[in-house]
């Protein structure tokens, strides 16, 4: 949704022309009343670290996508069952630039901090990652430019360039500057450089479908972030997350319960949780969604996962029968003052195991795999799981490396990881395969099959046709759900 109290990349080129008109007119009046119409209470020009602060906090929408969280089946619906059914997901990804992107750009262009810069570009890089991940090819190097109608630029130029800005501004601290705003990091370059090198990791990683091979582009991009000085997250200390204070900045997740109850863990997560016998279910489904600490049970977790992809005739009788369905999260991970997970260590390690079991690098792949789900455990509070959770065939990696079996439960456990991070499972799903997923039995699209991409919006056919109706034409099948970006291909 466009953030309304943001001003589109359309206004910004109209705007001056308009003033410049006025200005025309008024200029012989300037010399005589002077400063009298400027308004001492205002800013003429914007507060930096109030829009690095603004952009910080809204970052949670990116790791509590709903809409990504019910393609990868991570949730299900239980009361307006349509995104879960498939219908068509054309959605305006305009308000993302004219939002969160404008005011980085503009913390760039202002260039008053090197460091507040490089904290913008790696945000940048972060947000645009996500953006292209949804649709695929976007405005890119024309956007942000006054220009309001801006090439798209293909997805495979995107990518390359994503990891060259990362890689740039990392090296691009300096001691002296501060930075101010931070809510993430406090300030911490190191931290900041750790999150670029690991992010780094994760696009490298998505290419496996295009750059499979130890010698191809994704390889070495990996192994250019792996050895970095800089260093990547390896501590929970250091995951990139959002921590809410509560009262009026309220968790995500503690949101998609206030006055609603309009989703659950999916029957097709617990499931897989209870195939492998997964303590972090007790994490990851709630018994409630009442927050009320008078409420004995909103600490408690439920494994009643709600059925997936089924009308709300369906599901709707089903959750009034069964009033312990699973909610996402359990109570107490979803407070007003909860953490939404960006990137997180367990992330890092799953990532480095599974470029092991390539043949990426030369590191130890089982107990970078075994550290991935243990960092998980901890993410949660959980204790690490006893040995013969990781001895059992549905976890345990083959030896030597490089099976196909290994990628899979790579994928699966990089997936559990994930939860509930939505577009995370949808790209494990997207790139692997893994886990298998059904599609929804109620589906109403065409092809019956799970969307791999949104289509463009109504905005872009309307103010950018011609840039919009060129990218479309480039997509296999067309602008369809059904058509594969092009690192999915």
């Amino acid at each position: 949704m466009i953030n309304m109290r943001k001003i589109s990349m359309q206004r910004l080129v109209v705007l001056p022309l308009a003033l410049g008109l006025l200005f025309t007119s008024c200029k012989r009046y300037s010399s005589d009343f002077g400063d009298t119409n400027v308004n001492p209470g205002v800013t003429g020009s914007p507060i930096l670290s109030a829009l690095l602060t603004n952009v910080e906090a809204g970052l949670s929408g990116y790791g509590s996508n709903t809409r990504a969280a019910l393609y990868c089946q991570y949730f299900s619906e239980t009361q307006y069952t349509d995104v879960s059914l498939y219908s068509l997901p054309q959605i305006n990804f305009e308000g993302e630039y004219s939002g969160s992107l404008y005011d980085l750009q503009n913390i760039i262009n202002t260039n008053t901090s090197n460091n507040m810069t490089q904290v913008a570009r790696i945000l940048k890089a972060y947000i645009y990652a996500h953006i292209t991940d949804r649709w695929g090819d976007v405005p890119y190097s024309q956007a942000l430019t006054g220009n309001s109608t801006p090439a798209f630029d293909k997805q495979a130029d995107i990518y390359p360039a994503l990891i060259q800005e990362l890689t740039q501004a990392s090296a691009a601290f300096n001691t002296s500057s501060a930075i101010t705003g931070d809510i993430l990091y406090k300030g911490s370059t190191a931290k900041w450089r750790k999150f670029a090198t690991s992010l780094r990791m994760r696009l490298a990683l998505q290419l496996t479908k295009k750059f499979p091979a130890a010698s191809g582009y994704a390889a070495q991009q990996f192994n250019a972030a792996l050895t970095d000085p800089a260093g990547y997250i390896t501590d929970n200390a250091d995951n990139f997350e959002v921590a809410f204070p509560g009262g009026n900045f309220r968790s995500s997740w503690y949101s998609l319960y206030d006055g609603r109850k309009d989703f659950g863990e999916s029957n097709t997560m617990t499931a897989l949780m209870a195939n492998v016998g997964d303590g972090r279910q007790n994490a990851f489904g709630g018994l409630t969604e009442d927050q009320n600490v008078s409420n004995s049970d909103w600490n408690l977790p439920s494994s009643l996962g709600v059925p997936y992809g089924r009308l709300r005739s369906f599901v709707d009788p089903w959750t009034q029968v069964n009033p312990g369905w699973a909610r996402v999260l359990r109570g107490d991970y979803r407070t007003q003052s909860g953490k939404v997970m960006l990137l997180s260590a367990a992330e890092v390690f799953l990532a480095r195991a599974e470029a092991a079991d390539r043949g990426w690098t030369s590191e130890n792949m089982t107990s970078l795999y075994q550290a991935g789900i243990n960092a998980s455990f901890a993410q949660w509070g959980l204790a690490a799981p006893a040995a013969s959770y990781f001895t059992q065939s549905s976890v345990v990696l083959s030896s030597p490396a490089g099976t196909a079996a290994n990628i899979q439960k790579l994928a699966i456990q990089q997936y559990i990881a994930g939860y509930p991070d939505g577009m995370r499972g949808w790209n494990i799903w997207r790139r692997t395969g893994f886990p298998v997923l059904t599609p929804a039995i109620d589906a109403t699209n065409s092809s019956k099959q799970i969307p791999r991409r949104y289509t463009y919006g109504q905005t872009a056919y309307g103010s950018n046709t011609a840039a919009v109706t060129a990218a479309a034409g480039l997509l296999p099948g067309g602008d369809t759900q059904d058509s594969k970006i092009w690192w999915d291909q």
